[in-house]
């Protein structure tokens, strides 16, 4: 609190009234509280930042007496994709049995890169409405790499698509054309 020091500074008693100097000293204490109160009321009224999630949404899983809806797709309406570290991303229209490294076309995430080549893809199918893309991406690619190339499917209104593990088959060309470095 407060105190005033009402001590007289001594006097030559000469007759004059004068007034008397109060010296104020502020007691800080009480503010440190307000301090502490201020910090602990901002702490707990602040919201914290929500972290940034991409929801994915997935189809339901069937039940055990439902009856599965199969169809066969074809190489001319399907693309895969494999996206692997460094940023690169490679894709091919072949089945993975017949799959060699010169069918296997790297590309990038650029809008002459990938886009086209699903553009192109999508033309070319015999029922583009069936077209169907199938992402795989390696343990070397980031999660950029996937929400880059959902950004894609969602750019040229690719509806059919699906996100698997690669087969060993294209894992191991997928190595070999990446330990040839990007040009």
């Amino acid at each position: 609190m407060a105190e005033i020091d009402t001590s007289s500074g001594g006097g030559k008693g000469d007759g004059k009234v004068r007034a008397k100097k109060q010296s104020a000293r502020v007691d800080m204490t009480p503010m440190v509280d307000l301090g502490f109160l201020l910090i602990t009321f901002f702490v707990f009224t602040t919201t914290f930042s929500k972290p940034n999630m991409m929801k994915l949404n997935m189809p339901e899983k069937p039940k055990d007496d439902e009856p599965v809806e199969t169809s066969e797709m074809k190489e001319s309406n399907t693309i895969s994709i494999l996206m692997g570290k460094d940023n690169r991303i490679f894709y091919h229209q072949k089945s993975a049995k017949t799959l060699t490294p010169e069918l296997m076309i790297e590309s990038d995430y650029s809008k002459e890169g990938i886009r086209t080549a699903i553009l192109k893809g999508k033309v070319n199918a015999t029922s583009p409405e069936k077209f169907t893309i199938v992402i795989k991406p390696t343990d070397d690619a980031t999660y950029k790499n996937t929400v880059d190339i959902l950004d894609e499917m969602s750019i040229t209104k690719s509806e059919l698509y699906a996100i698997v593990d690669p087969t060993t088959g294209e894992l191991d060309i997928y190595k070999q054309k990446i330990a040839v470095p990007k040009k």
